[in-house]
């Protein structure tokens, strides 16, 4: 069982910063993969950005250039840095991370940290 604690959402007016965190607890190099999804009032949850351990990381176009992905091994720890935000971006984002485990890929979800883009 892996356990995801976001944290770093907020209020935010458009064109300004916000750095998401994600706490996990398990070791980063057990992981298949890590990354963002989020999910604005009325809509379905999307992927925002998306890293596999080990090869490449993709990002949604709706935040590519403006959102970057970063990893620190040593502190179990995943970041997710937004720049320039817009209205559009406010949604409650969720940190993702999956293992595979004797053929089977589990996943697991934060509980979501809410960024709210307002003038």
């Amino acid at each position: 069982q892996v356990r995801l604690v976001e944290s770093g959402g907020g209020l935010v007016q458009p064109g300004g910063s916000l750095r998401l965190s994600c706490k996990i607890s398990a070791s980063m190099h057990s992981l298949h993969s890590m990354g963002w999804f989020r999910q604005a009032p009325g809509k379905e949850r999307e992927p925002v950005a998306q890293s596999i351990l080990g090869g490449s990381t993709t990002y949604a176009e709706a935040v590519k250039g403006r959102s970057t992905i970063s990893t620190d091994y040593a502190k179990n720890t995943m970041s997710l840095q937004m720049n320039s935000l817009k209205p559009e971006d406010t949604a409650v984002y969720y940190c993702h991370v999956s293992q595979r485990l004797e053929g089977k890929e589990f996943d697991y979800w934060g509980l979501g940290t809410q960024v709210t883009v307002i003038s």
